[in-house]
């Protein structure tokens, strides 16, 4: 077939319009039709631009079964659609509140998370990231990450109907659904590459499989191995004699984007997924997907290009679905993925790595420099932010940033991993190494946060050291994201150890099941569990009524402190003008923060997490681990 004379710049391709359903109504295609016209285009270039015009075919077909999925999708995700077209930025809501949780440890089944959407109304979630739960080997899948079926669930957690009808109650309770989509690999159980190992020359295509080590040895002079631990460099043997791409895991294997059925194939899932109630993917290992002789095969042009062409897809058949990018990079690389037209969320790694690190050293230096530099993100994108989250703890911080306040990237990273493995005099923290280097002493860190802060140490700090961290990701700007079980002090779970599918993999130790005897206790805050809830309700109310808080518009402030975190949210554009000032002592001790540094601000402001009417022009001081949300606006001037 030869459709490119179809291809024109203004026509819809025959193709097209042929695939219009007797029963679809004419304002059904006339949304297609007018979503066609406005988002082809760039399809068309961008699917050009990665594979040539050669890939033409492909892209009709890509464009048929983007018609045909719009066709399908329910009434209610269309007028979702419709929705969200006129309030575009509903992401960035100063009530947006994130939970993620795997649904077998948090809830057994999809059952058992249905009995808890009333919790989740209470603690205020508007957001709800269920970790994989797709159909994977049994016996060690990555936690999830190793997937066999982007249409089949684990059975013993449901059915894929099961999960569109969770993801309709959700919808109709204010929450958005959130899952992964791993996107780089497959599992090796997966039917694509069973085929492969079968030698189906159609399927041997989808991943990148070689006949001897001349290649692979090729591409590993430039790669890095990402877990040695599993297998040295990144390819490893099939039982007759090929050598098949597995960036992770020895049964992972890595798709060949460089195939335009690759890409279609999998624009067809994501689709899938998007009609099952989906509104945000996402998107695994971002970085890794495309891959280049010679190079580091990681976040490379074509990575980008290809979101970008993932993304014009998906304004063709499910106008709402956002990605959210997991690109745990170098800061200069991690914001390349966050657009409008690529990911318009994308995990904040550098924030969540410098708030442990500034518990830990009680300096703000780090922190203070990243959110005066690296916070800004295009207009119509959004930082997710956390506190920790299911993976490990990397320090993922620029040495050239270090170097300005003269700190060693490399030793500092040393004595990071030895603080919060409890390997360094004074530590609080109770974390567990993940893929250790004995020799090197270079590892990353596992462990829940209330483990982490103090509390299974029995630290006095630590309660407080949960608030003010959480007090941080909830008021920086962007989507706060909580990992179910902290919001009541979850410690780790050493039972992992014991079970030969996980005993390999430390962070599970972060992965404990749902706490339910601190949960019993969320509501006496005489106790931890109750004492870290209701400080952590509090925190998330006031935040939903500070309409500062809307969107990612950040100013620094300087504290003249080293303990004293500072920074600024303006009101929007427009609003009756106000400021919040927050500030957040790190330190173990009682800090100040002078009225010389106070002194271009009102006299005046109110602290909004107590209420109270406070006076700046004599300084402030700040307990420890205090955090202040301080509104000031023109009329308070002294």
């Amino acid at each position: 077939m030869v459709f490119r004379k179809h291809l024109g710049e203004e026509s819809i391709p025959a193709e097209v319009l042929a695939a219009r359903r007797p029963g679809t109504s004419d304002a059904d295609w006339d949304s297609f039709e007018a979503q066609f016209r406005c988002e082809f285009p760039r399809l068309r270039s961008l699917f050009r631009r990665i594979y040539g015009g050669s890939a033409d075919d492909e892209l009709v077909l890509l464009a048929v079964e983007a018609a045909e999925s719009w066709q399908q999708r329910p009434a209610g995700l269309k007028a979702l659609d419709a929705d969200r077209a006129t309030a575009p930025d509903w992401f960035q809501s100063n009530a947006m509140l994130g939970g993620v949780c795997y649904v077998d440890l948090y809830a057994t089944d999809l059952s058992g998370l249905r009995a808890r959407i009333p919790y989740f109304r209470e603690l205020g979630l508007t957001y709800l990231h269920l970790m994989p739960l797709f159909l994977a080997p049994e016996s060690n899948s990555d936690g999830g990450y190793a997937v066999s079926s982007y249409r089949e669930l684990n059975p013993a957690l449901g059915t894929i109907e099961e999960l569109a009808s969770i993801a309709a109650e959700l919808r109709a309770n204010g929450i958005s659904l959130v899952v992964d989509f791993i996107f780089n690999h497959t599992s090796n159980e997966h039917v694509w590459a069973r085929k492969a190992l079968a030698g189906d020359p159609e399927f041997e295509k989808y991943y990148w499989i070689f006949p001897d080590r001349e290649m692979p040895d090729a591409y590993e002079r430039t790669v890095r191995e990402i877990f040695p631990d599993d297998h040295p460099g990144s390819f490893v043997p099939l039982p007759d004699g090929r050598w098949v791409w597995a960036t992770f895991h020895s049964f992972q294997w890595d798709l060949n984007y460089r195939n335009p059925a690759v890409f279609r194939a999998m624009a067809q899932e994501m689709l899938f997924l998007a009609n099952q109630g989906v509104e945000v993917l996402r998107m695994d290992a971002v970085a890794f997907v495309w891959k280049q002789l010679g190079t580091a095969c990681e976040s490379l042009p074509e990575a980008h290009l290809l979101l970008q062409a993932f993304n014009a897809v998906c304004r063709l058949a499910a106008p709402s679905l956002l990605f959210k990018s997991e690109a745990i990079v170098h800061p200069d690389e991690v914001v390349q993925y966050i657009s409008p037209g690529e990911c318009q969320l994308s995990y904040n790694p550098l924030q969540m790595a410098l708030i442990w690190n500034s518990l830990a050293t009680r300096e703000v230096f780090l922190l203070a420099q990243a959110l005066e530099r690296r916070h800004a993100i295009p207009h119509g994108a959004a930082w997710v932010n956390y506190v920790r989250s299911h993976d490990d703890i990397g320090w993922t911080f620029s040495d050239e940033d270090a170097a300005e306040f003269g700190i060693g990237g490399y030793d500092h990273r040393r004595f990071l991993n030895a603080f919060f493995v409890n390997r360094f005099p004074g530590s609080f923290a109770r974390g567990v190494p993940f893929q250790e280097n004995p020799r090197t002493g270079d590892c990353r860190i596992s462990g829940t946060t209330a483990s982490l802060a103090g509390l299974e140490a029995g630290d006095a700090g630590a309660v407080d050291r949960i608030l003010l961290a959480h007090a941080i990701v909830l008021s920086t700007g962007g989507i706060p994201l909580i990992y179910l079980g902290d919001e009541v002090g979850q410690l780790n779970d050493y039972g992992y150890a014991q079970d030969p599918g996980k005993a390999g993999d430390s962070r599970w130790v972060g992965r404990p099941a749902y706490p339910a005897a601190r949960y019993a206790l969320k509501d006496d805050p005489a106790t931890p569990p109750g004492a870290i809830f209701k400080g952590l309700q509090h925190l998330i109310r006031v935040r939903a009524a500070t309409p500062e808080f809307t969107g990612g518009r950040l100013v620094p402030f300087g504290t003249n402190n080293r303990s004293v975190l500072g920074y600024q949210r303006p009101s929007a554009p427009g609003a009756k003008p106000s400021v919040i000032l927050v500030l957040a002592n790190f330190a173990d001790t009682r800090q100040e923060v002078t009225a010389e540094t106070l002194s271009g601000l009102p006299g005046s402001a109110v602290e909004l997490l107590s209420g109270r009417k406070v006076t700046v022009s004599a300084g402030l001081g700040l307990e420890p681990h205090r955090v202040l949300w301080l509104r000031f606006s023109p009329e308070a001037r002294a």
